[in-house]
């Protein structure tokens, strides 16, 4: 299940040193974040990335944990996982980080628990 780059959202994508400043942490504490999915990233261009989208006022985005462990519930990798989130959802109407940042947190999660 991979979709075509040009359908997602347009985000900027941000390195590690990149969420080291943005978040305010250490590299150490981005990479916990990372481990216990507060963030989720892939390599994109050969490097690893996270979706500046997932961002919120300096903080991971609070929703997006929960929605990613619904998401590998269902069978979708890391890379899966990011590129359903940026990608318009017919049944949402937008991409479902823009419902997540919307605070739309339990509509995308249903929608989320039906890809399985």
């Amino acid at each position: 299940m991979t979709t075509d780059d040009a359908s997602l959202i347009e985000t900027d994508w941000l390195t590690l040193p990149e969420l080291v400043e943005v978040l305010g942490e250490p590299l150490g504490r981005v990479r916990r974040l990372l481990d216990d999915l507060h963030l989720v990233g892939s390599r994109r261009d050969g490097v690893f990335k996270v979706p500046a989208v997932f961002i919120v006022d300096g903080e991971p985005l609070s929703s997006l944990r929960g929605t990613v462990f619904a998401l590998h519930d269902a069978g979708f990798t890391d890379d899966e996982a990011i590129d359903w989130l940026l990608a318009p959802e017919d049944t949402i109407g937008v991409a479902p980080i823009e419902a997540l940042r919307a605070g739309r947190k339990s509509e995308v999660r249903r929608v989320a628990r039906t890809l399985a």
